[in-house]
């Protein structure tokens, strides 16, 4: 599997042939949305920086598979569960809804938290979450949770890679915490940031968290 970050929180992570797009920006936002062909695409809430649904090319004359919302998804054997949550630490008052997604593809389990802005996941979400091997994390701040409750969440889902998003980026709109706040939280400030994580199941370590960074790729 091949992960590449465009950021705030948006990804592409293929695998084989099939490509999944997670949070790409709309061309109504701030920033361009990627130039990549997708199979499945993925929204975790309703924002010109997040659902960019329809922005992304297609392989056939059918379009991408669009998930926009919690539910239990299998799309070409991949399994995709969306898992209701909040963009604030309010239940929604402030920023309304956040939808939490897991991917099972290679026997291998990614949990991407969308722009979660609760300060603990309750019981139920972390069961159902399950056991995670890549979570992708905001660390910013702001409008999402910040470093140290960005530890304290992967703490909750132990997960056996942490992959930071939504973090500031120079010279773009992207705002908030610079993401070597959360390294220095986790005590991991000398991760260097690579500019595609590539990886196989057997490649995942056995215990403890490894924080993998990863260089944005974004055009403005």
């Amino acid at each position: 599997m091949v992960i590449t970050y465009y950021g705030l929180s948006c990804f592409k992570a293929q695998s084989g042939n099939l490509v999944i797009a997670f949070d790409p920006p709309s061309k109504n936002s701030d920033l361009k949305p990627p130039r990549f062909v997708a199979d499945i695409v993925l929204s975790s809430h309703n924002h010109p920086a997040h659902n960019g649904l329809g922005e992304l090319s297609a392989k056939d004359d059918n379009g991408p598979f669009l998930i926009s919302g919690p539910g239990e998804y299998e799309i070409k054997e991949v399994q995709i569960h969306g898992i209701g949550s909040f963009h604030d630490n309010e239940h929604g008052k402030k920023l309304g809804a956040n939808t939490i997604y897991t991917v099972e593809i290679e026997g291998i389990r990614l949990c991407h938290l969308g722009d979660l802005g609760e300060e603990e996941l309750a019981a139920q979400t972390i069961e159902a979450i399950g056991e995670v091997d890549i979570l992708f994390l905001p660390v910013g701040g702001k409008d999402v949770i910040g470093a140290e409750t960005a530890v304290k969440i992967a703490n909750q889902i132990e997960p056996k890679i942490a992959v930071p998003m939504h973090y500031s980026i120079p010279k773009t709109p992207i705002k908030g915490e610079k993401v070597e706040i959360f390294l220095k939280e986790l005590g991991e400030e000398k991760v260097e940031p690579e500019e595609k994580f590539t990886f196989k199941k057997k490649d995942l370590p056995e215990e403890g968290l490894k924080v993998v960074l990863l260089e944005p790729s974004i055009s403005l």
